[in-house]
């Protein structure tokens, strides 16, 4: 194991730290692009309706 003297409580905070933020990243990324494509399903179904009128 690798000995990280003084400041271990820094770089484990630090490292959790990159962690969340990178979560939280990804989540948002999840979350849009599963947005993105319900409203891309939303307008095709409204384009299909208004080419069958």
């Amino acid at each position: 194991m690798i000995d990280l003297g003084q400041h271990w409580e820094f770089i484990t905070a630090a490292y959790a730290g990159t962690i969340v933020v990178v979560g939280a990243l990804i989540g948002w990324t999840v979350i849009s692009a599963r947005s993105a494509k319900a409203r891309v399903a939303m307008l095709e179904a409204a384009r299909q309706a208004r080419r069958q009128k």
